[in-house]
């Protein structure tokens, strides 16, 4: 089978499952694991990614206004590559390539080749989405496997989590100037974690949120996890919010309580590691009960850093 992926979340699964040889063509944006950095890409983002996150986010509202897609698509590698399969979303058209877009060019292809959209919204639907794929590509043995070993971590926090005294108030912050609120599967991650999102609802879209609506919120951690960006990415962007009084003010930021994490490689992609997530999660708002997670090299991994100290 020649698989084409285009997306990072897809890209981990397929290698999840032990499929790494299968995996033909990819996206400008698969960086995980290692080795999917030598496939050949098929999209290219039409932003600059080194911009300020609100330059981007004016960029990104102006293209979806006005109806521009953010990635391009080759075409002709995507003929060269003979795919059998393609995976792709319609979920979130800041997230991939357009899927009429993907639809248009599959034409050129000889025979009829599936195009999988897939759309998890929940924590659940990630497992299944795994599931699915395994089932596409005979790998259903694998898929199942994979998923029970996710489920028993999960459950494995979810059940320590109920043991704590108290469930913090935290702000999942997905993007940082504008601020929005989380939605999909991260309010639910901070549910199972032991922490209740204050503005964020599960299952639903992320949104803008204003400056107001976060002071109101009162969080009392807040977890720093900005779609697409990387640790060193989000760290380097915190500082645009610091001279903000609503930001001052937040009681997660009086006790210390900020964290920054890696949102691209595990709070933004669908896939096996969103249970990495989960447990970077439950350490930030349960230091107690959860130990630093185990990344053999905590800074060089940069999956987890507390923000010290941001107290004005």
């Amino acid at each position: 089978m020649r698989i084409v992926s285009l997306l990072p979340s897809a890209t981990e699964i397929v290698y999840a499952l032990g499929l790494g040889e299968s995996l033909v063509g990819v996206t400008h944006e698969c960086d995980y694991p290692r080795e999917a950095r030598i496939r050949p890409a098929v999209t290219a983002s039409t932003l600059d990614s080194r911009a300020a996150s609100a330059t981007i986010d004016r960029l990104v509202a102006g293209s979806i206004h006005e109806h521009r897609g953010l990635y391009t698509l080759d075409e002709r590698l995507l003929r060269e590559l003979r795919p059998d399969l393609i995976l792709t979303q319609e979920l979130c058209e800041v997230c991939a390539v357009s899927y009429s877009e993907v639809k248009r060019a599959a034409r050129i292809l000889p025979g009829e080749v599936p195009i999988v959209s897939l759309e998890p919204r929940t924590l659940g639907d990630i497992l299944a989405t795994i599931a699915l794929v395994g089932s596409l590509t005979g790998r259903e043995m694998a898929a199942a496997t994979l998923v029970s070993g996710l489920r028993e971590r999960i459950d494995a926090v979810a059940t320590c989590a109920a043991r704590a005294s108290s469930r913090p108030r935290v702000y999942c912050m997905e993007w940082i100037e504008p601020p929005f609120r989380a939605g999909h599967w991260i309010p639910e991650l901070a549910r199972l974690a032991g922490g209740v999102e204050v503005l964020g609802r599960e299952g639903e879209r992320s949104t803008r949120a204003t400056w107001r609506e976060v002071a109101e919120a009162a969080p009392e951690v807040v977890v720093v996890m900005p779609c697409g960006f990387d640790l060193e990415r989000a760290g380097r962007e915190l500082p645009v919010v610091h001279e903000r009084p609503e930001w001052r003010g937040l009681p997660a930021v009086t006790r210390g309580a900020v964290w920054l994490t890696d949102g691209s490689a595990y709070f933004s992609r669908p896939g096996p590691r969103m249970v990495d997530a989960l447990e970077i999660l439950a350490h930030a708002l349960h230091p107690d009960l959860f130990p630093a997670p185990s990344s053999r090299d905590l800074r060089r991994s940069n999956r987890l850093s507390p923000v010290v100290p941001f107290r004005h």
